[in-house]
């Protein structure tokens, strides 16, 4: 199939292994190549096609390639990876590439809720190394002076905002973001459909009438076209005869002819997937069942006052200004209408929150029950950004979800996506 390659990308692509690739007098070249951009554009197909066409040899590692439940695995892998992309370019005697895709997805910090795990750290601070020192890329035990020779890097992802800030600086990483433009997106829609025989002026229109979709909805928008060929063939062979007549028949595989591509089936297609995906966005079912659990929790909710034992090195904030009311308290239940979550933090714990967003930091919001506070086991209730009265609106959601669990309060600088504060602002109540 003849796929449209952007002129601007690939010129983006060519510029970067070539520079890598000559000796420049007193120029210092980034050897990493960040693609990035919204999901579905077509970054990493747009590098394969580049690759191709240039008859550059590509080492490939996936995002989830870069954690493992042994430490120094990922980051071995980077480096072994590395070194076999620089012998590529020594026995075959062409240009090669390591390419990362959603690098972003395996070393991002995307919230408090993302663990930063001794793997993550290893990773970043491995490609740092590599970048820096491209010809001396050692394996763990072992040194080898032998230069070896450096090969360009190119990483995939969504927002780099969330990886480690000193790896995207300038002298390590080029950042390229890609967002196709017009002309773009015609030729990449075209390409797509060059085998149905799709007319200019209808890809036009196909692609006019949707404006905000990225341009792997037009693939599956094709793909979708030979459900009715599908479910034909599933009927005539009976649905139980299915996996015999697919797999391994003696008949051979199935052959479809060429569907009809009317634009005004493409069209309707289109607003059939449109729809899904708003079903996605409204569907919110999370929320609602969340939800339901805090009405349930609301009447019960305990407030406890040993939110004010300070322990694990942490000053715990007190939560009410009344001390006294139990579990039960019959006060309570009647100043607490089933479904509603009552303010009872303290001016204290205002004054924290209200300190943190001044700042600029985000709130983030944990618990953890008894046992695996001793682990330090924290889980995520929320994160809120740029507004007291959300934070402590869901401060008291958490509280009133989980009465009997530890929740704390957490202050992030949104940059780094590093802690900044740690306060424990309810304790469950000893037995």
């Amino acid at each position: 199939m003849d796929y449209y390659l952007s002129p601007r990308f690939r010129d983006k692509l060519a510029i970067h292994l070539t520079k890598n690739y000559l000796d420049l007098p007193g120029v210092r070249v980034p050897l990493i190549l960040g693609v990035h951009g919204r999901k579905g554009e077509g970054k990493t197909f747009q590098c394969e096609l580049t690759l191709e066409q240039m008859g550059v040899e590509a080492v490939h590692i996936s995002g989830g390639e870069l954690e493992s439940p042994d430490a120094g695995d990922p980051a071995r892998l980077l480096r072994l990876r590395y070194r076999e992309a620089a012998e590529l370019v020594r026995v075959r005697g062409r240009m090669a590439v390591v390419m990362i895709n959603d690098l972003d997805a395996g070393a991002g910090r995307f919230d408090a809720g993302t663990q930063y795990t001794v793997n993550t750290q290893l990773v970043n601070a491995t490609l740092m190394n590599i970048a820096d020192n491209p010809t001396n890329v050692q394996l763990p035990g072992s040194y080898d002076e032998t230069p070896i020779r450096r090969v360009p890097i190119i990483v995939t992802g969504n927002d780099f905002s969330t990886l480690y800030a000193p790896l995207v600086r300038d002298g390590r990483m080029e950042k390229f973001y890609w967002q196709p433009d017009q002309s773009d997106r015609l030729g990449i829609v075209s390409g797509i459909f060059r085998p149905d025989n799709l007319s200019s002026a209808a890809v036009t229109q196909l692609v006019e009438a949707f404006p905000q979709q990225s341009i792997d909805f037009f693939s599956a928008l094709r793909a979708r076209v030979y459900d009715e060929q599908v479910l034909r063939f599933i009927h005539d062979v009976g649905v139980g005869a299915v996996s015999q007549r697919v797999v391994n028949s003696a008949d051979g595989p199935p052959k479809f002819p060429p569907p009809n591509m009317a634009l005004k089936d493409l069209l309707a297609f289109g607003q059939s997937l449109v729809a899904e995906q708003q079903q996605v966005q409204d569907g919110q079912l999370t929320e609602a069942y969340n939800r339901v659990l805090q009405e349930q929790a609301s009447p019960n909710r305990t407030a406890n006052s040993a939110a004010n034992t300070p322990g694990n090195g942490q000053t715990a904030l007190p939560l009410t200004t009344d001390p006294t009311p139990p579990t039960d308290s019959p006060q309570l239940s009647q100043t607490t209408p089933p479904g509603q979550v009552t303010d009872e933090v303290t001016d204290e714990v205002h004054h924290t929150v209200r300190h943190l967003i001044s700042q600029g930091y985000h709130i983030g919001i944990e618990h953890v029950d008894q046992r695996r506070f001793q682990t330090n086991a924290w889980q995520s209730c929320t994160t809120v950004q740029g507004s007291e009265q959300a934070a402590i609106a869901a401060l008291n959601t958490c509280i009133a979800t989980y009465p009997n669990q530890f929740v704390r309060l957490i202050g992030i600088e949104p940059t780094a996506k590093q802690r900044v504060a740690e306060t424990i602002v309810q304790r469950p109540k000893r037995s």
